[in-house]
């Protein structure tokens, strides 16, 4: 969430970031009046509670001197004071309601790095690694090739869940599990994260302090009556970990890598995407998060982008990396790398992993502050990066990894954890 004083400081800023954005900046106009009438009414509830004030003090020396019909008086017009003071307080309470939620709906201000575009065409490509692999065949998507090894069940988990879910069975399943256990391991063990098992369900502050809502409160599974709500990512709970608590700077960065499911209704029609593992409901993920100082931070962007690749590079998998431009940047990002791998079936690079430097526009939200060298208050910078989506590394590896014989290549870095298997027949 952005501050209000900002705002109020930076109307043109924000109004251009918006554009940039692609996003109505009217609202711009709108929280400014609701900031000024606040600031009115604040004025008349400082005056009226002076006023108060000095009718008690007169009551009390009405009273010490035994005048009772002066000191009546004045009691009947502080009550009628206190009246125009909670009437006042009401209006108070119902413009705070409306301003934060109307705050709560504003984007996050692109970095001057962001290139500026209306969607994803206008990404900048920053770098790339590795070359897609020629076939001496026709390579099959993955869906057929699960299929026809009869480990990938898209048929029957329609039956029981409805679309956009998967049975995964055998070596299949055991190389999803192998994909998350060398994520976690290389993330804890060469980069110093600190593996964390979280909860999948959270309350709906939590949701609200990382960001998820009010704005994306329709894509996102919840309960009822509990309204507890289904993690669309480990970031929603992990961002919000340290909430109202504050830091020393010695203390950071903090790094996190959590394994979790996660769960996305992801409406709408995507052509391709809706067969397959691509775009699904339910999916794994290992996400990392860094916590660390205002100074730093797009130091530890790198850092975190550096560590997603790494999975990519030990894997053996063609990507690249772009940088999102405004259109087709995240709500809470400031800056986002995106990482995009090579699919055969879709002869093109697929997302596989964000990582975004939100700033202090989630720990806003969670009140989470530091105390830095000169010993003052501020807020943590924020970082979040998938290490990676492990299906579609799954997918990844089975269209990649693809032999003519219909059979898959389990890449060297995940034999040890499938018992020494070298291949999916």
């Amino acid at each position: 969430m952005l501050d209000i004083r900002w705002i109020r400081q930076n109307p043109e800023m924000l109004r251009s970031a918006l554009r940039k954005r692609n996003e109505d900046e009217c609202i711009v106009d709108s929280i400014l009046e609701m900031d000024e009438q606040r600031r009115i009414h604040i004025g008349q509830l400082d005056s009226l509670k002076r006023e108060r004030n000095a009718v008690s003090k007169i009551v009390a020396k009405h009273k010490s001197e035994k005048n009772s019909s002066e000191a009546e008086s004045s009691i009947a017009e502080g009550k009628k004071l206190g009246e125009m003071i909670r009437s006042l307080e009401e209006k108070m309470k119902t413009l705070d309601e409306e301003q934060n939620r109307m705050l709560s709906f504003i984007p996050n201000i692109p970095s001057e790095k962001v290139p500026i575009g209306v969607d994803e065409s206008s990404n900048h490509l920053i770098r790339t690694n590795g070359t897609p692999r020629e076939f001496p065949f026709e390579p099959k998507p993955h869906w057929e090739l699960g299929t026809e090894l009869q480990l990938l069940d898209l048929e029957r988990a329609g039956k029981l869940s409805g679309s956009r879910f998967s049975i995964l069975r055998g070596t299949l399943a055991r190389l999803e599990r192998a994909l998350i256990q060398f994520m976690l391991d290389t993330h804890s063990q060469q980069y110093g994260y600190l593996e964390v098992s979280i909860p999948h369900l959270v309350k709906r502050e939590t949701m609200f302090s990382s960001g998820q809502l009010p704005k994306f409160e329709d894509e996102a599974y919840k309960t009822t009556p509990d309204d507890l709500f289904l993690i669309p990512t480990a970031e929603v709970f992990l961002a919000s970990m340290h909430k109202d608590e504050i830091f020393n700077e010695s203390q950071l960065p903090i790094r996190y890598v959590a394994y979790t499911p996660c769960y996305r209704r992801e409406a709408g029609s995507y052509g391709k995407d809706v067969r397959g593992l691509i775009r699904v409901h339910q999916f794994h993920k290992v996400e990392l998060l860094q916590i660390t100082d205002s100074q730093s931070s797009y130091d530890r962007l790198e850092d975190i982008t550096g560590h997603a690749e790494s999975i990519l590079q030990l894997l053996g998998l063609p990507y690249r990396v772009v940088s999102l431009s405004t259109g087709d940047l995240g709500f809470g990002a400031s800056f986002t790398y995106d990482l995009e791998v090579w699919l055969p079936s879709y002869r093109t690079y697929r997302e596989i992993s964000s990582c975004s430097n939100d700033l202090d526009f989630q720990s806003r939200r969670a009140n989470i502050r530091y105390r830095n060298r000169q010993n003052k208050l501020e807020f943590v910078h924020v970082l979040n990066g998938s290490g990676i989506a492990v299906g579609r590394a799954l997918v990844a590896i089975m269209e990649n990894y693809q032999n003519a014989d219909g059979s898959i290549a389990i890449p060297d870095v995940l034999q040890k954890y499938m018992g020494g298997e070298k291949s999916i027949l």
